[in-house]
């Protein structure tokens, strides 16, 4: 077992990655981690896999950037993509990440969050009744998919009737972030990003116009800006405003489907976890939670260094690509007890799925309540529900879920 453990870590490249990689790659981060837990790549990049490892990273933002201009220059060239993934939140460092991250954390206060739930309950009862009235379902397309895009919607305050168009424009520009893209693939993402531009431009006029309410309305509370458009308050130029709303879909988007799609399936596939929830459904906060950890919606990460720094022990040179593998970090023993298990009432969990420091999610407590009220009224409704099919993976590396789940009701 060392020895092709070992031989698993030697070979690892993560622009060749094999189909049982794509369904499981949790031995390889295994034998990773074990073996070579700081792996410099063919391609020049580090690869990390262990916890503390990954959380000095997020914590060190002078010496690991997020800002993503150098690294995806030869990637993207001159095009849409580079613009788009070049200037929102996720993808920048201070003082720029600091302006956009305190206006959109601003909309989404405790409060705000909070006066959300009675509208994602209505949302997510109404699709449980569709899903009833049909007999049986595909989980991530009747169900999964279905909610965090009209959560976004919501926020942005797009008519229903223009939302059509978002989760396939979402997938084509997330797809474009994965270690290796073809041509199609970025042809899709540039034309997705150009698309959804040309879309924004219209609702942006159209709200400026007409303003909503900066408490609620993500979207006029970008553009308002701090002090409501006083000369003293932080305003986003109109290329940062549109490629944040884009942001805002993207990075709520498939990760929450994956959250409850990933999230069902492992419960269908413990069946003891299941009954457990069914059982005791005030444990649905920790059970998210280790649906996070246990199968993290978002796999990797993505720093530069910009200074000689060691890390676990190896000298990482100004200029080093580093991919931060939350996926592998999130199952290591030396964070987590009997890491393969999944235990819906583990505690502590301090999961990595919204990574921490400066760059943790800003959006992590509407997606845990998304999570919550998805999951628990999905088992409440159907508790015999099963997979009822081989489900099928979206084939990434970088955000880990499935395209399609057939699912019997019981």
């Amino acid at each position: 077992m060392n020895a092709s453990a070992k031989a698993l870590a030697a070979s690892f490249d993560l622009e060749k990655l094999t189909s049982e990689f794509y369904d499981d790659p949790y031995p390889t981060y295994r034998a990773l981690r074990e073996n070579e837990p700081v792996k410099r790549l063919a391609s020049g990049t580090v690869f990390l896999t262990r916890y503390d490892d990954l959380v000095s990273t997020y914590k060190n933002t002078k010496s690991f950037s997020s800002d993503k201009k150098r690294e995806f220059a030869p990637k993207y060239g001159d095009t849409p993509l580079y613009e788009h993934h070049t200037t929102s939140l996720v993808f920048n460092d201070p003082p720029s990440h600091t302006r956009v991250r305190r206006l959109i954390m601003g909309a989404l206060s405790p409060r705000a969050i909070a006066s959300m739930e009675g509208d994602l309950i209505k949302l997510v009862d109404g699709l449980l009744g569709a899903i009833a009235a049909k007999g049986h379902c595909e989980l991530i397309e009747d169900f999964a998919a279905s909610i965090p895009i009209e959560v976004i919607g919501n926020l942005l305050d797009v008519p229903h009737e223009e939302r059509g168009p978002l989760r396939n424009w979402s997938l084509a520009i997330l797809g474009a972030l994965e270690p290796v893209v073809s041509a199609e693939a970025a042809a899709r993402g540039n034309k997705a990003v150009t698309d959804f531009l040309a879309y924004l431009e219209t609702l942006v006029a159209r709200r400026r116009a007409k303003p909503g309410n900066p408490d609620r309305d993500v979207l006029t509370r970008l553009i308002q800006g701090e002090g409501n458009g006083e000369e003293n308050g932080e305003r986003l130029t109109e290329k940062e405003l549109l490629h944040n709303c884009i942001f805002l879909l993207n990075a709520g988007h498939e990760t929450t489907t994956n959250l409850i799609g990933n999230g069902l399936v492992a419960l269908d596939r413990h069946p003891d976890q299941k009954q457990r929830l069914i059982d005791n459904p005030d444990l649905i906060k920790t059970a998210v939670e280790e649906m996070l950890r246990y199968e993290s919606s978002n796999q990797l990460g993505n720093r530069m260094t910009t200074e000689q720094v060691e890390l676990g022990g190896v000298m990482l040179e100004a200029g080093t690509s580093v991919t931060l593998c939350i996926g592998a970090a999130n199952r290591d023993p030396a964070q987590f007890p009997d890491p393969e298990r999944f235990d819906i009432a583990r505690t502590p969990n301090r999961h990595l799925a919204f990574a921490t420091g400066a760059h943790q999610c800003a959006g992590m407590a509407l997606a845990r309540l998304e999570g919550a009220i998805a999951i628990s009224r999905f088992l409440s409704r159907f508790p015999n529900y099963a997979v009822s099919g081989a489900p099928v993976r979206g084939g990434r590396v970088r955000f880990r879920g499935f395209s399609s789940v057939p699912c019997a009701l019981g």
